[in-house]
């Protein structure tokens, strides 16, 4: 469970926070005046959360993928290639 704790509180329980953290792993919520502005986490689930950006980019980057592969199925090769000629004889011409 996450708890919430304000900056200038935060200066001064860094330590027993900071072990909260760390050894207990328990969130902490950082606000200044009352807004959220930050989350103090462990680096254990700030590495799991990397992780799951990383699977996430690499699941969107998939999907363009299959989408694209799906768009170019009717691309006859040596279609594509002549344009390719005409368009390289235009940037030379």
């Amino acid at each position: 469970m996450q708890k919430i704790i304000g900056v200038t509180e935060l200066q001064r329980r860094f330590r027993a926070v900071f072990d909260e953290v760390s050894k207990n792993n328990v969130p902490y919520v950082l606000t200044r005046g009352s807004r959220p502005e930050a989350v103090l986490i462990s680096y254990d689930e700030f590495v799991r959360w990397q992780a799951m950006q990383e699977q996430d980019i690499l699941a969107d980057f998939d999907r363009l993928t299959e989408r694209l592969a799906r768009q170019n199925a009717a691309v006859d090769e040596a279609e594509l290639a002549a344009d390719v000629d005409a368009a390289r004889s235009e940037l030379a011409g």
